[in-house]
Formats: C-alpha cells, structure tokens, sequence
C-alpha cells in the first residue's frame, strides 16, 4: 500500500512551491526546493555515509532545529527510522534507550554531547557506530559533522515505502521504571495527520505555524509533516523561552502554534507580555497536560479573537484522538472542562474492569480504536497485548461520556501525573525513592500547580529507627531519574500510609485534600 506515506505531501509541495520560503530557524532560511535538495542529500548520507536501511534506527539528542526537521523529513521519506530522545532524561535512562532501541547511528548537538558522554558510559556494549554533531563546528570527536556530511552526498529519492513500514520509534514513560519504545508506521502518522487537518482545516499555503515545543514531543509531530504538506512555513525556535516566542510570532507573522498550559501560562505572565505580539497569531492548540479555567479565561481576554483547540491523545496513538473547537470555547460552561469529541477516524468507549462498555455519564476507562495506533510496544510483546486486550486500546485514564459524546477526564487507572506536558508514572519516582534505606513505605501522586499542571509531589514514611531529610532524599533521586521526575514537595510521616483491602494504597484518599478546590480531579 502506498496512499498514506509521506512522498505523497512532501514532493507535489516541493514542485508546486519551490521558490517560496519552506523554513525560518533564526537567521537560517530556505526554500522549498532548498529544504527537499538537503532532505535528499541526508538521505543519501544516512544509506551510504552511515549504512543504513530504511528500517534501521538512527536516534537524534538535540534541540530543536531546521537539522532536526530534516532528520524528521528524511525518515519519513525512507532513510530510516528516526528515534527522537527526550532532553530531559537522564543519563541512566537515555543509555537504557540506546541499548533498546538498537540505533546504529547518533545525531547530537554541542549542548548535548556532555549529557550523550554521561549515557555512554553507564555502560558498554552499545550499538552505535557513528555520531554525527549537528551545529558546531567539529574538534575531532565526533564521526562526522552534518554539514560535511551533507556536503559529501548527492541527492537521492528512495522508493516509496510501505504504509506499514515503522518510520518513528518514541520511547514514553514506563509502568516498571524502564521506557518504553512505541513503533509508529507510515500509515499510522499520516492517518493523524489527515485526522488533524478534519479537525483544524483552516492550514493552508498562508500558513505560518511555529514549533515550540520539542521535537522530541510526540505534540510536535502535526507542525512537522503537515505545515510542509500544504505549503506553508515553518518557523523554528530552539526551546520554549516567553520572549523569543514573542519575538518569533511578531516578526514572523505567526499564524499557527501548539503549545502546553504551562507555556502559555509563562508567557502570559511575563513582564514583556502584551496581546499585540500575538496579533497574528490565528489558532493554537493546546494539550498534553489539561488547561487550567482561570488560564484559559485570561488567554480568552488576552486575545479574543484566537481559535483556540484543545486535544487530547498519547504517543501510542500518533498524538491526537479527541479535538474541542473554537466553537466550544466560545460556548463555553461545562463544555470546558472536557477534552472534546472524538477526532474524524477514532472511535471511542467507556469500559468498566470487565470490558463491557457503560452507559453515558459513567465512569470507566476510556479506550480507543483507528489507525493511528502504534503496531507495537518495541521488543514488549506482552505489553503490547495487555494495552490492546479485546481490540481496543486502554488508555489508562478514566472518563464519561456526556449526552453528545464529548469525554471529560476525571482520573487515571495507570499511576501517571502529567506535569508540564511531560508524563510522570508514580511507580518510576516511587522505586528510586525507595531504594533509599531509610525509607519504609512512598507513595507519589499529583497536586494541583499553577505552573505545571500537575506537580510531583511524594509521601514518605521512614524507617522506624532512621532519619532522613528532604533534600537528602530529592538529591538521592536526582541521581537516579530525569529531573521533571524528582518530586517538586516531599512530605515525611511516621504513620503508615492507608490501603485499601487488597493492600494498596489508596492513592485517592491521599490526592482528595489537594484537590477538593479545584476544577478537575486530574491534570
């Protein structure tokens, strides 16, 4: 099959729009026909310079980039399959990635090369055989530099791939402590990409849509395949900072962006703030973590003319299942407080413990079904089939339905806090807090913040006989997982935590003080 592959958007774009401007990163512009002419010459490099088949992996660490764009493109045009790392993890979890993942090839930039120093010597017995530095010039270290790289190769198309050949590998956060690989295919992204543009279908060859969020996000993916797509320009900043945001959006005439809660509410709140630099700006969407009432009505003032669009989704689904529109917002009432209807293309059910689907207004965990699911949990057959048991996917959040079908979130059956878009599992932080020895019982859960969302916060009963600190335990997990993991509070007791009959803990009882005040019961 060859309908939902990528050389289906990205060549009739580049013919129809050749001399018009495809990228903005920074001072660094290029047309179309620039864009697809490096585009082509990676993908010669990555066959021939580093050996690789269309199915081999190739992991990139960097920050965002028009390189990072390229690497993206070339993937998804057949030079491999391209497994994006998340900045934020350690140096533990980046080298069990690497190990996992089995990628032959490295793409870092200089900011990152101490951190891919750190992960390479967690161990041996690595797979890569080459690194490449993106950015800076080369001091010898490294394989290749990407601009000699690309200087050496010729252009080169490869055959069109199978829609269900896999393109992404994009690790998420894992149940036991360890990541886990999601396989996206061809057919799978491209499915998202059409179930996006049913959603937003305003995007168009005016379009200026600008990344801000990382390219190693799975929130990230619709900018990069679909502004292309339909011959507009991407604008490309480094990392989120309010400022060059603005900056950005005002000098690029900004039409279009994605950012999560906690970005806008740093931008909003930041002293150089004004509504004019957004005067271009025409959609956003946000998600990944849920938009805050209070938030979303100052946005609204801020700039009442935006569409705004909420989704909601995951990386095992390509990224979008639900979508709520501009005219819900502008309805407004209890409509707000929901993540939206079913996009185009996804089916959607409440099922209790033993999979039956409940009736409207009931509670249960929400699953899902289309074409833009992962095929598989990378080298995890039987997660892959605990997560897909009875043809449907179980997303670990539970929900109703109202009378019109749009789904309001109110808990979660997986452990996972969301903060700052990024997905925390309890179990993960509570294993590296436990292997402190003076640690008896912890349970993490997530509390209300008006900067994250959510934020990691953990309850710590000790050992009878021992001692122990706050900043003891925060840098004993410091050591063990990424940052955003480390519990932004600790609070330490001497009574036992309370559990249910099956000895559990009964994490409910623990979050229910936090958030009696608060709009929704999960962030």
């Amino acid at each position: 099959m060859k309908e939902l592959i990528y050389h289906r958007h990205f060549l009739p774009a580049m013919r129809r729009y050749e001399t018009k401007k495809a990228v903005i990163d920074g001072t660094y512009e290029a047309t179309f026909n620039q864009h697809a002419d490096r585009v082509f010459r990676l993908v010669h490099a990555l066959r021939h310079q580093c050996g690789l088949s269309s199915s081999d992996r190739f992991a990139v660490l960097a920050r965002n980039s028009h390189t990072y764009l390229e690497l993206f493109h070339a993937a998804f045009l057949g030079g491999g399959v391209i497994n994006p790392m998340n900045l934020r993890l350690s140096a533990k979890e980046l080298s069990y990635i690497i190990r996992d993942s089995g990628a032959e090839v490295i793409f870092v930039d200089r900011h990152y090369a101490p951190l891919l120093a750190l992960a390479l010597n967690e161990g041996t017995s690595f797979p890569i055989r080459q690194s490449i530095l993106i950015g800076d010039e080369d001091d010898g270290v490294f394989d290749f530099h990407y601009e000699n790289l690309l200087a050496q190769a010729e252009p080169e198309l490869p055959a069109e791939p199978d829609e269900n050949d896999p393109v992404v590998l994009m690790y998420t956060g894992g149940t036991t402590g360890l990541p886990k690989g999601v396989v996206l295919t061809q057919r799978a992204k491209m499915l998202n990409q059409y179930h996006g543009r049913l959603a937003r279908p305003k995007m168009n060859d005016s379009s200026v849509s600008l990344i801000q969020t990382p390219m190693f996000h799975v929130a990230s993916t619709g900018a990069l395949l679909s502004t292309y797509a339909v011959g507009g320009t991407t604008v490309i900043v480094p990392g989120f900072e309010p400022q060059l945001v603005m900056k950005e959006i005002e000098r690029n005439r900004v039409t279009s962006t994605t950012m999560v809660p906690t970005m806008i509410g740093m931008m909003l709140m930041h002293p150089a703030f004004e509504p004019a630099h957004l005067s271009s700006l025409e959609q956003l969407t946000y998600g990944a973590s849920p938009m805050p009432l209070s938030l979303l009505d100052k946005l609204r003032k801020a700039s009442p003319e935006l569409e705004l669009f909420q989704g909601y989704g995951m990386t095992e689904s390509s990224a979008s299942l639900t979508s709520l529109s501009p005219d819900d917002h502008r309805a407004g009432g209890e409509r707000l407080r929901s993540v939206g209807q079913a996009v185009v293309g996804v089916e959607l059910s409440i099922r209790n413990e033993d999979g039956i689907e409940v009736p409207r207004g009931e509670v249960g965990e929400v699953c899902a079904k289309g074409g833009n699911f992962m095929t598989e949990y990378w080298k995890k057959p039987e997660a892959t089939q605990e997560v897909f048991r009875d043809g449907w996917y179980h997303t670990g959040d539970a929900g109703y339905f109202d009378d019109e079908e749009y789904l309001f979130l109110v808990d979660r059956v997986k452990d996972m806090i969301v903060t700052g878009g990024e997905n925390v599992y309890s179990t993960e932080v509570e294993n590296a807090i436990a292997s402190h020895p003076a640690v008896q019982q912890v349970a993490v859960i997530g509390i209300p913040s008006e900067i994250w969302g959510e934020a990691v916060h953990a309850i710590v009963v000790t050992e009878d006989d021992a001692s122990v600190s706050i900043e003891e335990l925060t840098h004993h997990t410091r050591h063990l997982i990424a940052g955003y993991k480390v519990p932004k509070s600790i609070e330490i007791r001497t009574e036992p935590l309370p559990l249910s009959g099956a000895m559990k803990v009964l994490k409910r009882d623990l979050r229910a003080p936090y958030w009696q005040d608060h709009e929704k019961s999960i962030a």
